[in-house]
């Protein structure tokens, strides 16, 4: 896979791998942009594997490839929202994290980084920008009649700056995300006088993104802190552990986004960017996205001991490359989806490693940009206005997709003995193996052509 890239730095082991891709949009697909969201995915074929291609459910649009334009404009252009007037929320202070969302959720990209870059950022930065604008306020968060007007400002901004304008659709933002919801206190001083402040600031102020997952010292003194906060109403008292009713495990994570958003305000923007990010991606990681097509093909062909090798390895060829269509992944998503789909395997009567006989990797979950599996470390796009968008990638794509034992439930991050990046195991003297990565530049040019209207 790593055919044909020259390194950057020979000695680091870092290469430079750059993509063209143009797309010359009509105006029908210009017209109503969100029509065909939906229906994005990607096409198998190795020659545009970039390429959207629309599902039957939507309009077909053509994408033709032409030349780039130099230098490439849509990267320097934005455009001056024109916002609502009545949304009370501080955008100036939290001017450079806007402009990184932008970068990391940009245009048609979006829906490809959405699950691992794109909608963790946007979330943590709705967080950081209601703690924020708390220190004017003393409200953590909006009101009903506020939140449409500013979700739509921050919509706004955001699509000025290059990013995608379906980013509500994209990662299920709604209006009543920048509410209370549940939550009985919303009130800063309220908050303050009922919570430890003192010792969950101690506990958040500054996690490391590997230990946070496993030790879980923040996220614990945060759900403490939820707790009680949700005691507020009376009718928690007394409800712990399984005799929490779902509306009460509602009201607690209701309360933990009132959590976030104080712990954001005691922050500088930055520094809550990055612990929340850190806390996002345990989440992340510890849960496969993929979505598991019907097996029964490969049943058929590796079920009950395997007569024809051949048959079973075109079988299961023919499966991986529908996951390969779906999104771009972590390596440690992957090695989950790996031992999601080898458990699924096995109780399809698969008793063999039709991994090993087949040369599964764990880069043939994730979508297919060379192989790209992203680090499990909260990482970034990045934007340069000559050369366009690029993000971090690991193209070390020789690490076997371990199949599970019967008796395995789970790939926990904390128990995971495959060694790939962003690990506790990559202190160890494989640290050189498993750290070659790659900045990936997908330079894009959505060079547009408006065809008149008849």
């Amino acid at each position: 896979m790593s055919e044909g890239v020259s390194p950057l730095y020979p000695s680091g082991g870092m290469v430079l791998l750059e993509v063209f891709l143009v797309f010359l949009c009509f105006h029908g697909s210009l017209s109503s942009p969100l029509n065909h969201l939906g229906g994005y995915r990607l096409t198998g074929s190795k020659g545009n594997a970039l390429l959207p291609e629309i599902s039957p459910a939507a309009t077909p649009q053509p994408f033709l490839p032409i030349l780039a334009p130099s230098p490439l404009v849509p990267f320097t252009n934005t455009t001056i929202a024109k916002l609502s007037g009545i949304c009370t929320l501080n955008f100036t202070a939290v001017e450079s994290l806007m402009s990184m969302t932008s970068i990391d959720c940009f245009a048609d990209f979006a829906p490809l980084l959405a699950n691992v870059i794109c909608c963790p950022q946007l979330l943590a930065t709705l967080v950081i920008l209601i703690g924020q604008s708390s220190k004017d306020t003393g409200m953590l968060a909006l009101n009903a009649t506020l939140a449409k007007p500013c979700l739509s400002d921050i919509e706004k901004v955001l699509a000025g700056q290059g990013a995608s304008d379906g980013l509500k659709q994209i990662c299920s933002i709604h209006p009543s995300n920048l509410t209370e919801a549940s939550c009985p206190v919303k009130d800063v001083d309220e908050f303050e006088s009922t919570v430890d402040s003192s010792k969950l600031l101690d506990a958040c102020e500054k996690i490391d993104p590997v230990k946070e997952c496993c030790d879980q010292v923040c996220q614990n003194a945060i759900s403490e802190a939820a707790t009680i906060v949700a005691q507020k109403t009376s009718t928690l008292l007394g409800m712990n552990g399984p005799h929490v009713l779902p509306e009460h495990s509602t009201r607690i994570n209701d309360c933990k986004v009132i959590v976030l958003r104080w712990l954001a305000s005691k922050l500088d923007p930055s520094g809550a960017k990055e612990v929340l990010r850190g806390l996002t991606n345990c989440n992340v990681n510890n849960v496969c996205p993929l979505v598991f097509p019907n097996m029964r093909h490969v049943a058929n062909s590796c079920g009950n001991g395997i007569s024809n090798e051949t048959a079973c390895c075109d079988s299961m060829d023919s499966y991986v490359s529908h996951l390969q269509k779906q999104t771009l992944i972590t390596n440690l998503q992957a090695l989950d989806c790996a031992t999601s789909l080898g458990i699924k395997l096995q109780k399809s009567n698969i008793t063999r490693n039709v991994y090993n006989l087949c040369h599964i990797s764990l880069k043939d979950f994730s979508l297919q940009v060379s192989g790209c599996l992203l680090p499990s470390s909260p990482s970034d796009a990045t934007l340069d206005k000559s050369s366009g968008i690029s993000f971090i990638c690991d193209l070390n794509d020789n690490i076997p997709a371990p199949w599970p034992s019967m008796t395995q439930l789970s790939a926990s991050s904390c128990n995971k003995t495959v060694r790939i990046p962003a690990l506790p195991a990559a202190t160890s003297g494989h640290i050189g193996v498993y750290s070659e990565y790659a900045m990936l530049f997908l330079h894009v040019a959505l060079a547009v052509a408006f065809m008149a209207i008849l």
